[in-house]
């Protein structure tokens, strides 16, 4: 009765050593692949965006269509900060291009998308900043592999990730 026992105990373990761990491997490769075209893209978008000054509704579909090809569904933030033109009208000792002079507002999502959807362009202009963050919104086959194996539950489902942002240096 107790060598049947460590028979199957036997069995068992070399059913996790032979299928489930190389299992785990190749869904971890996954989403570093994955992970590497989702950084890619989102810096080839952001890098458009600062070189053209312009994001247009063309761009942004395709950008989220190529980050989609990865198999996962993703949140995409889009945060602008627009040089405000009036800044040097606030101080009468400086112009608005010294250091230290620049005032910033923020723009989010709904307004870029708004902009977007109304006119298909949403036009910055030279010293406006941009950042783009991309987050995983599914569990990935790794996640799940790894809570099933480890316990390792967390609310928060995003392993894939990726983050650009910079400066733009043309006006759109």
């Amino acid at each position: 009765m107790n060598d049947t026992l460590m028979t199957v105990g036997a069995i068992f373990l070399a059913a996790v050593l032979m299928f489930i761990f190389p299992l785990m491997s190749t869904a971890d490769r996954t989403d570093d692949v994955s992970q590497q075209v989702v950084k890619a893209k989102t810096e080839e978008f952001v890098d458009n965006i600062r070189s053209t000054g312009k994001i247009t509704s063309d761009k942004y579909d395709s950008f989220v269509k190529a980050v989609g090809a990865t198999g996962n569904s993703y949140n995409v933030d889009m945060q602008v900060q627009v040089l405000d033109e009036s800044a040097s009208k606030k101080t009468t000792t400086a112009a608005s291009t010294k250091v230290g002079e620049n005032y910033y507002y923020r723009e989010y999502n709904d307004q870029i998308e708004g902009a977007l959807a109304q006119s298909g362009v949403y036009r910055l202009k030279q010293g406006d900043m941009i950042s783009v963050s991309v987050k995983n919104t599914n569990k990935t086959i790794s996640q799940v592999l790894k809570n099933f194996m480890y316990r390792v539950t967390g609310r928060d489902n995003a392993n894939i990730t990726a983050q650009h942002s910079g400066i733009v240096n043309v006006n759109g």
